[in-house]
């Protein structure tokens, strides 16, 4: 696209990066990204850009001194069955709910 590339051209700090959709590897990297939010962005008090540049590089090199893998706990037929569960309980409630809502329109 005409536009997007342009837009880029204007912006030559930015680059593009793509990559598969739905790769497990990329939960990790979501995974990593969230702790580092939920440790150190969310938690700090940062008044510059600086601040929070600082906080975020400490946060790397402290993860970084004792890394630790993320692993995946679970099979997936543990997962799919996890799955089947939630879609059970979301198809019960609903007709749960459906029931109620009936019950009391025809009950006035």
């Amino acid at each position: 696209m005409p536009l997007i590339r342009n837009w880029f051209a204007k912006r030559p700090r930015y680059h593009l990066h793509f990559t598969p959709t739905y790769g497990s590897w990329l939960n990790q990297v979501e995974r990593w990204f969230a702790l580092l939010t939920q440790r150190q962005i969310k938690r700090g008090t940062h008044r510059t850009v600086r601040e929070l540049e600082r906080a975020i590089k400490d946060s790397i090199r402290h993860h970084n001194h004792d890394p630790k893998p993320f692993r995946w706990v679970k099979t997936g037929d543990q997962i799919l069955a996890s799955i089947a569960r939630f879609a059970q309980r979301t198809v019960r409630d609903r007709v749960t709910a459906y029931n109620s809502h009936r019950i009391s329109v025809t009950g006035l």
